[in-house]
């Protein structure tokens, strides 16, 4: 079939009739599906269930180190645990604390403390006139959220195939000083699944900000999460990039196993310079005496090292690859060529991330919805939720079922052909 816009406005109405009874078809069948958010299938969550058996009544909670994982202490997580979320990171067990479940949490931690009691010294952020930060787009929404919700505002800096425009990141970054991080997230980003190059990790380390209490918000959060054994991005790690250049304090990165082990009940960590974290553990020794060691040690004795963590992950690739595959078979059979989409299609991380023609995207999540399936809500990979050219929207396909994400598929890449019809019937 030719491309849209090449069609008459009679052959786009004709063609509006046929797909307009497909989609009759599936308001009928009464669908329920749920593709909002990247969370983990029941098939993934099953691999850790012997996470479960790790422990029982009469288990010795002792680590390794001698540490009564069941008593107070211990602020800055097991040397064992810390050693494993480390090489998860790739970087060294004395740049890292490990947290409780959440790597979110330990980034909403990080603002507030700043708004509170600033940055190594520096005026606390609820002192000042303005305060911004960087937002690259589409990104991820929770991220904004934190920023949002303080009061800070967020500013949208475009993505490249490498990563953010760094030439804007640089510029702005360099002459404003009410700008005072960035959110980031440089391997198989959320969502369009991009890595950052070499070059980008590199001018990032070497920023070289108005402010001083500019901080990089890395969250890595899939850094293991590959859907190929053979085919796998890899990015310079930030803390040792900026410890090179004479930057160390630059960043803070963050990573969880909340989609390795268990959502909302995995083990996070972050990794600092020895500056910030001296300064983030005097916060947390009045925040709390400790967090849980006894999931902490579960981890360990469940994985034992990074390299069966890595084998467990290609177990959950074995899941999730055909998922991913499918939704980009069908991108391509059904919308390929037609010129009203764009998508990329990921090698790792948790979402496919489609390109309507302008104007289109809520209509486009709209019809789904009222047929039967819901989406991440278009906008919300922007700012404010206002993606300004309202074209982006963000798949999901790791938890449905195949022949549930199937239909659900199919159904989406009607509803891109009957908005962008009607799009286009607006200008004839």
């Amino acid at each position: 079939m030719k491309a849209y816009a090449e069609m008459s406005k009679d052959e786009l109405l004709a063609l509006k009739c046929e797909l307009e009874k497909s989609y009759k078809e599936f308001k009928d069948q009464g669908l329920s599906l749920d593709m909002s958010r990247g969370k983990p299938c029941t098939e993934q969550m099953d691999l850790a269930m012997g996470m479960m058996d790790v422990f029982h009544s009469k288990a010795d909670l002792t680590s390794a180190s001698g540490i009564d994982c069941r008593n107070y202490g211990v602020l800055d997580g097991l040397p064992e645990a810390k050693k494993l979320l480390a090489d998860m990171m790739e970087c060294k067990a004395e740049s890292i604390i490990v947290y409780g479940n959440s790597s979110l949490a330990i980034m909403y931690d990080s603002i507030a403390r700043s708004m509170t009691h600033g940055v190594l010294g520096n005026t606390p952020w609820c002192k000042l006139d303005k305060v911004k930060f960087l937002c690259p787009c589409p990104g991820y929404d929770r991220h904004f959220a934190i920023t949002e919700y303080f009061g800070i505002e967020n500013v949208p800096v475009p993505m490249t195939p490498t990563g953010p425009d760094m030439d804007i990141v640089e510029k702005l970054v360099s002459e404003d000083e009410t700008i005072k991080g960035i959110w980031c997230v440089p391997k198989y980003s959320n969502p369009q699944g991009i890595s950052y190059s070499d070059e980008t990790v590199r001018r990032f380390a070497r920023l070289k900000p108005a402010a001083k209490d500019f901080r990089i918000y890395w969250d890595n959060a899939y850094c293991i999460h590959h859907l190929y054994e053979d085919k796998q991005d890899n990015i310079l790690e930030i803390i040792e990039e900026c410890e090179k250049v004479g930057n160390p304090d630059l960043a803070y990165k963050f990573v969880s196993t909340s989609k390795v082990s268990f959502p909302g009940s995995g083990v996070a960590a972050l990794a600092a310079s020895q500056a910030n974290l001296e300064a983030i553990k005097k916060q947390m020794s009045i925040q709390t005496i400790s967090f849980d060691k006894i999931n902490q040690l579960r981890h360990v004795r469940f994985f034992g090292n990074i390299e069966n963590m890595r084998k467990h992950m290609m177990k959950h690739a074995e899941i999730l690859r055909p998922k991913f595959e499918m939704t980009c078979d069908i991108l391509d059979q059904e919308l390929g060529g037609l010129g009203i989409g764009e998508w990329i299609r990921p090698i790792g991380g948790y979402f496919v991330s489609f390109d309507s023609m302008e104007g289109c995207a809520k209509a486009i999540v709209a019809k789904a919805k009222e047929a039967g399936v819901t989406m991440t809500d278009a906008g919300a990979t922007f700012p404010y939720k206002k993606d300004p050219k309202d074209s982006n929207i963000r798949i999901a396909p790791s938890f449905p079922a195949m022949d549930e994400l199937e239909k659900a598929m199919y159904l989406f890449t009607l509803c891109v052909k009957l908005v962008s019809i009607d799009k286009l019937l607006e200008t004839m």
